[in-house]
């Protein structure tokens, strides 16, 4: 009769034992999805900050390359005026040197503001993304 007693007992210390693994084991299942979960979301988040810096840097470019198509257009409309106004060629000749000279100024320094605008919206389009990164490689770290 003892032997059953110690039998039985070992068998519910043993059952005991086996459900609170199990219980522990779908515990830390379910807070790992958890934290999956929350760093899947805040990489989506950085992913829809990251388009959304891009979009609003390609607006701005384009409305600088608009506004300067449109400055441009209107500067060579007045050359053209100016230069059906000639007296001479010599006037003619000087008149396109200096809208040449004028128009490669402006367009080089349109230029220098398109590559600064590239620029600042390159970084603010990848500010997201390597915070996310960082966050990854923190998290490695942690885990060794």
């Amino acid at each position: 009769m003892a032997a059953a007693e110690t039998m039985k007992t070992t068998v519910e210390k043993m059952t005991t034992a086996g459900n609170q693994a199990f219980k522990d084991a779908v515990e830390k299942t379910l807070g790992a999805l958890n934290e999956a979960n929350t760093y899947s979301k805040s990489n989506l988040e950085a992913v829809v900050a990251s388009v959304t810096a891009a979009t609003k840097g390609a607006e701005t470019l384009g409305a600088q390359a608009m506004a300067f198509s449109k400055k441009s257009v209107e500067d060579q409309v007045a050359a053209a005026k100016s230069l059906a106004g000639a007296k001479s060629i010599q006037e003619v000749v000087e008149l396109q040197t200096a809208f040449a000279k004028t128009a490669l100024e402006a367009y080089m320094a349109e230029m220098g503001k398109m590559s600064e605008t590239v620029a600042a919206s390159f970084k603010d389009t990848l500010k997201p993304l390597n915070a996310r990164v960082t966050a990854a490689v923190e998290r490695m770290q942690a885990a060794r």
